[in-house]
């Protein structure tokens, strides 16, 4: 019997998309998948080291996590638009769908004026996240469940801004071909959209938007009439036609409308 193909498919929708990897599994996913035993390097170490830690990820996880080289980049991103706040403005960034928690641990880190609030609808995602984040040197409080109901009980500072970070599960929403369908996203991504503006409408808001390289034309277009400014980027860190950007948009503010700090 030959040995399975650690991809996107086998990880995500097939057998081992609930299972807790090993270490030899997390690296023959990156080598069969990217050629790179490495490539699902969080929080800043590579595997042996963050398994060696005791972080470990479920096969889902696994594929719809942010690694590094990519958290970084949007990390670096989202603080470069968050500059052209007001000065001396302090933001809470909000990861509604948290998985690992990379992307938010890795914002945090460029936007040090600020706090993240996680939240995971999984159990089994949400206990090892918590227990990987409790590893980290990380201020990052994990809530376990629906970011809607929660959302709607909290009230921050009128003077804060408000980071989010939007990366629903994609599931079957990514047509490698066609590209990435942000209204099939799990919930859809306007969605999200209209519910974070609705409710923090008192606050400048700087969304996030993890999208892949293809994005169809139609659904881009539609969470472009939801956001005041945007701008898409797409980071070449993978093989050409397989790379992922974001989409970086406000409500009720835009950056070129702002004094730098």
């Amino acid at each position: 019997m030959t040995d399975p193909l650690y991809d996107r498919a086998l990880l995500l929708h097939g057998a081992k998309r609930n299972d807790v990897l090993t270490l030899a599994e997390v690296e023959q996913y990156g080598r069969d998948s990217f050629a790179d035993p490495d490539y699902v390097s969080i929080y800043g170490i590579l595997p042996k080291e963050w398994y060696g830690r005791g972080v470990r990820l479920l096969g889902r996880t696994a594929v719809e996590c942010t690694r590094d080289a990519l958290g970084d980049r949007i990390g670096r991103d989202v603080a470069a638009v968050a500059a052209r706040l007001p000065a001396s403005t302090r933001s809470v960034v909000i990861d509604p769908f948290a998985g690992s928690c990379n992307t938010l641990y890795w914002m945090l880190r460029h936007l040090p004026n600020s706090e993240g609030i996680a939240f995971e609808l999984d159990p089994l995602v949400f206990r090892l996240t918590r227990s990987n984040i409790a590893v980290l040197d990380c201020h990052i409080e994990l809530v376990g469940g629906d970011y809607a109901p929660d959302l709607a009980r909290r009230a921050f500072p009128t003077d804060w801004a408000v980071v989010v970070f939007v990366a629903p599960p994609w599931g079957t929403a990514l047509d490698e071909v066609r590209g990435l369908d942000l209204r099939r996203t799990a919930p859809p991504i306007t969605e999200i959209i209209s519910r974070f503006s609705q409710r923090c409408a008192a606050h400048h808001i700087l969304f996030a938007i993890q999208v892949y390289e293809k994005v169809m034309a139609n659904s881009l277009a539609d969470l472009r009439e939801l956001l005041d400014w945007s701008e898409m980027r797409v980071y070449d860190i993978n093989a050409p036609g397989r790379n992922h950007g974001i989409v970086l948009g406000t409500k009720g503010w835009t950056p070129h409308a702002q004094a730098p700090r």
